[in-house]
C-alpha cells in the first residue's frame, strides 16, 4: 500500500509539472504575440518644413450694395401709367424706368411752343421796323427820339422771345420729369410703386444697385482693424460652397466709442451667390509670411495641448508637447517645440502612446536617415 501511493503521488506530480510548464509556454508564446502586434503597427513619417503661409483675420458682415440709389420724381400728384422694370432687373443708364401720366404736361408744352412762335414773329416784326427807321431816320424823315423808340421795341421782342423760349424749356423738363431713367447701369433691388399710383414729388418709388456691384462690411476690433490695409485681399464663400474674392476698398479711420469696432469696405467685383444683406464670415488677408508647417495628421490633442510624436533609431516614438498657429491647407503651423527638418509621425499618430515601438513604411530617404532607418 505504501508503495502504491508513493507511485500515485509521483504521478500527481508530473502532471501538475506539466501542467505548469504548459502555462509558461503560453504565457511565453502570449507575450511573444503582443510583442509582435506593438512591432507591427505601421506609421509614415513627415518632415516638419518651412512653407508659405497666408496670416489673416476673421471676421463676419453684411454683404451690402456698394452704393443704392433711391429713385423717385420730381412733380406731384401725377398717375403711374406704366411701370417698365421689375425687382431683380437689370437696366442700363437712360433706360425709362417708369412713366406717368403726361397729358397735361404735353398740353402746357404745347402752349409753350406756340409762345415761342409767336415772340419770335414779334422779334421779326421788330426787326423789319428797325431796319425801316434807320433809312427814314437817314432821310430825316423821323426823329431821333422816334428811333430810339424802334431800337427799344426790338430789344422788347427778343427779351419776350427769350422769356417764352426758357418757359417752353421749363415745360419741356417738366415734361421729362413724367419719365423716371435709370441714372446708371444696375440691378432694381426693391420697388414700391404701382401702376394706376399717384405719387408725391420725392417719394422712394424704386432702388436701383448702381452698376450691380455689391460689397462686403465687417465690423473689426481695433486691434485686427489695425492690420488691415487697402488692397488687401478678402476670402468668403457663397450660398453653395463657392470662393469668392474681393479687395478691401477702404477701411474706417476710426472706431466706435461705445463697440471699440470699426468697418472695413471689400469690394465684390464676382459675387456669385452672394446677395445683398447676406451675413456671412470670412478671412482678411493681413501678410504673408513663411512658418515651420506639418501635416494636419501628425497632431494629436490630449488633455487641452497639442503633441507629435517622433521615432528614434530603434523604432521607439517620443511624444512631443508643440504649439500650434493657423491651419491652411492640410497643414499647421508649430510655433514651438519642433525645429524644422524633423520627422514626425504622419499617419497613425492617433493610435500612439509615448514609448510604444513602432513600424517606420513609405518614410522619404531624407527621412529614413533623419531617424536612423536603414
Amino acid at each position: 500500500m505504501p508503495i502504491r501511493l508513493n507511485r500515485s503521488l509521483l504521478i500527481a506530480l508530473s502532471c501538475l509539472a506539466l501542467a505548469a510548464c504548459g502555462k509558461k509556454a503560453d504565457s511565453a508564446a502570449s507575450g511573444a504575440a503582443a510583442d509582435t502586434t506593438v512591432a507591427s503597427l505601421a506609421v509614415t513619417l513627415a518632415h516638419a518644413e518651412q512653407r508659405p503661409i497666408e496670416r489673416s483675420v476673421i471676421a463676419s458682415g453684411p454683404v451690402a450694395a456698394w452704393e443704392e440709389m433711391q429713385l423717385g420724381v420730381e412733380v406731384s400728384g401725377m398717375r403711374v401709367t406704366t411701370l417698365n422694370v421689375e425687382v431683380g432687373q437689370h437696366v442700363r443708364k437712360g433706360d425709362v424706368l417708369l412713366e406717368l401720366d403726361h397729358r397735361t404736361l404735353d398740353s402746357e408744352l404745347h402752349q409753350m411752343d406756340a409762345a415761342v412762335q409767336e415772340a419770335q414773329a414779334g422779334v421779326a416784326l421788330a426787326k423789319s421796323n428797325l431796319a425801316r427807321g434807320q433809312m427814314m431816320v437817314k432821310a430825316q424823315l423821323i426823329s431821333a427820339s422816334a428811333f430810339d423808340e424802334l431800337k427799344a421795341a426790338e430789344l422788347q421782342a427778343e427779351a419776350k422771345a427769350n422769356t417764352a423760349a426758357a418757359q417752353r424749356d421749363g415745360a419741356r423738363l417738366r415734361r421729362d420729369f413724367a419719365s423716371l431713367r435709370a441714372p446708371d447701369d444696375g440691378v432694381i433691388s426693391k420697388r414700391m410703386v404701382q401702376p394706376g399710383q399717384v405719387v408725391a414729388s420725392g417719394t422712394e418709388l424704386l432702388r436701383l444697385i448702381r452698376q450691380g456691384k455689391l460689397e462686403w462690411r465687417p465690423e473689426l476690433p481695433e486691434a485686427d482693424l489695425a492690420k488691415v490695409v487697402v488692397g488687401a485681399t478678402v476670402i468668403l464663400h457663397d450660398a453653395t460652397g463657392a470662393v469668392v474674392t474681393g479687395k478691401v476698398r477702404a477701411v474706417s479711420p476710426g472706431v466706435d466709442t461705445e463697440t471699440r469696432t470699426g468697418v472695413i469696405h471689400a469690394d465684390l467685383p464676382s459675387p456669385g451667390a452672394l446677395k445683398a444683406g447676406t451675413f456671412v464670415e470670412g478671412r482678411i488677408v493681413t501678410s504673408t509670411a513663411t512658418a515651420l508647417m506639418i501635416p494636419a495628421a501628425s497632431l494629436v490633442m490630449r488633455d487641452g495641448y497639442a503633441y507629435v510624436f517622433t521615432v528614434d533609431d530603434k523604432g521607439i516614438v517620443s511624444r512631443v508637447r508643440v504649439r500650434t498657429g493657423i491651419s491652411e491647407g492640410g497643414w499647421i503651423e508649430v510655433t514651438d517645440g519642433l525645429r524644422s527638418g524633423l520627422a514626425v509621425v504622419a499617419t497613425g499618430a492617433g493610435f500612439l502612446g509615448d514609448g510604444d515601438k513602432v513600424r517606420v513604411v513609405d518614410a522619404p530617404a531624407s527621412g529614413a536617415a533623419a531617424v536612423g532607418i536603414k
